[in-house]
């Protein structure tokens, strides 16, 4: 009991700081996914002590984080944000990976003289992109969502052939010509199955009457870890179904929604705390210092040469414009999943993979440091950040769910032209409303003589059918001041 004890305390204190972690590093401008891993290193044999080296475990509390990771990417993905992204998502999902595994296996294979098999896997391994990366920075740079919903679909879609990729090659089996069907199959039944489970569960959900309301959410999100056990049983991509899953249920007019998502979305971050602070505890600094220069050199192929091209061939096709190719090169963040991955081949007991390991986590470390930390500003460079964009905050209020309405929340940047827009003029559609004004710290209800300025935070309350066009008209004052509608600006 008296273990117990201080292991609940030391975990509950190394959550708490980090989750004010959390705000430290979004003062700095870091992610804050690094904190997580260096409060796990502290712990651990370089720092305090604490002795933890079981791979397998590792492993299988990586999965778990990351399928609870991939529920609150699918349940908090807005389907209506990321269909016209669709095509983009799935080509780089797929083709991109494929590309990825291939360029970068040739590149290890002549530079660091790894032999195929295993410069492969280190390609497969560094080919996924990380949701918890791309989750915690990228909904905060401020594109277009047509761009994030590219890379938010690529990014839970992904892991599912990257994950299938690595344990076709870290088995040590020959390939045969049946493998691509095996991978067809696992990522089709997957899918399936997360679409179907999803269905049955928001008809159920819908026509129960749950004594509680706390049990929605967690209802919910048992539906998406259900869907990866039975596609698992079913020798399909459990990473898939659950991401599906998710999606499903995000998109359907669940009751208490917008608890379900606060819900899902505490658990994610809980779920990405404890995955990074556990990596970090399973490293060890002393051996990461020799895996440097492979790491370096990996990392360069990726930046330079297989990100590149994957993204080129994928979306070319669909004529994406040159600066939505670059953003989408620079944005393919690495996270847990690709040090999670790398954990395979090792469990297996295959030669070279804790050089993989140990190189992994110093790519990822890299990776994070530079493209988390320059995407804002890549993506201000190429011109694509959108200066007013409303999105939607979570809040606890069962009137809202029962009324089917969203509260959004826009704050006005320097050089917007809703600068000295009165209130009256905004002209927001029916069915939407601004209901407070946030000016300093200082919140108050606004009058139609209400005069905004630049800093001040929106909260507006819209229904479901009058969202978007507020949406729209809000970003076409930013753009073309109060007489928008006569200069032609309509905000898409």
């Amino acid at each position: 009991m008296g273990e117990l004890g201080v292991v609940l305390g030391v975990g509950a204190a190394v959550l708490l700081v980090s989750v004010l972690a959390v705000r430290f590093s979004t003062r700095l401008g870091l992610p804050s996914l690094l904190l997580y891993l260096a409060i796990g290193l502290l712990l651990g044999e370089g720092g305090f002590g604490i002795r933890f080296d079981n791979a397998a475990l590792t492993q299988s509390l990586g999965i778990a984080a990351l399928v609870l990771i991939l529920t609150e990417g699918g349940l908090t993905t807005r389907w209506q944000e990321v269909r016209p992204a669709l095509g983009f998502g799935l080509l780089l999902s797929t083709v991109a990976v494929g590309v990825s595994i291939v360029v970068t296996g040739a590149a290890l294979h002549v530079l660091l003289g790894l032999d195929w098999r295993l410069a492969l896997l280190w390609g497969a391994v560094l080919s996924s992109t990380d949701a918890a990366a791309v989750f915690s920075v990228l909904r905060g740079v401020g594109v277009s969502r047509r761009l994030i919903g590219a890379l938010e679909l690529e990014s839970g879609l992904n892991d599912a052939p990257v994950f299938i990729a690595v344990v076709l090659l870290a088995s040590g089996e020959s390939l045969s010509w049946t493998a691509p069907l095996v991978v067809g199959y696992e990522l089709l039944a997957g899918a399936l199955i997360g679409v179907a489970l999803g269905w049955l569960a928001a008809v159920g959900l819908r026509h129960a009457a749950l004594p509680a309301t706390g049990l929605y959410p967690l209802a919910t999100v048992a539906v998406c870890v259900l869907a990866y056990g039975v596609a698992d049983l079913a020798h399909a991509s459990g990473l898939l179904a659950t991401y599906t899953a998710g999606l499903v249920l995000g998109n359907a007019r669940l009751p208490h929604r917008a608890d379900t998502l606060s819900f899902a979305e505490g658990l994610g971050w809980l779920a990405q705390i404890g995955l990074f602070v556990l990596l970090g505890l399973f490293a060890t600094p002393s051996r990461l210092l020799h895996t440097v220069a492979p790491a370096l050199v990996a990392g360069l192929v990726l930046l330079v040469l297989a990100r590149p091209l994957s993204v080129l061939l994928s979306t070319t096709p669909l004529r994406m414009p040159w600066r939505e190719q670059v953003f989408l090169s620079w944005s393919g963040l690495r996270g847990a999943v690709p040090i999670v991955l790398a954990l395979i081949p090792l469990t297996q007991g295959l030669p070279g993979a804790q050089e993989l390991v140990d190189a992994v986590f110093v790519l990822v470390v890299l990776l994070t440091l530079v493209q988390g930390g320059t995407l804002p500003i890549v993506a201000r460079w190429l011109g694509l950040v959108e200066r007013a964009q409303a999105r939607e905050v979570q809040v606890d209020a069962a009137p809202l769910d029962q009324l089917r309405a969203e509260l959004l929340q826009i704050r006005v940047p320097r050089g917007s032209r809703l600068h000295g827009v009165y209130l009256s003029e905004l002209r927001l559609p029916a069915g939407a409303t601004v209901s407070l004004v946030v000016r300093g710290d200082q919140g108050f209800t606004p009058q139609p003589t209400t005069r905004l300025e630049e800093g001040d935070q929106l909260l507006v309350v819209a229904t479901e059918q009058a969202r978007e066009a507020a949406e729209k008209r809000i970003r076409a004052i930013d753009r073309a001041g109060r007489y928008a509608r006569w200069r032609g600006e309509s905000g898409a």
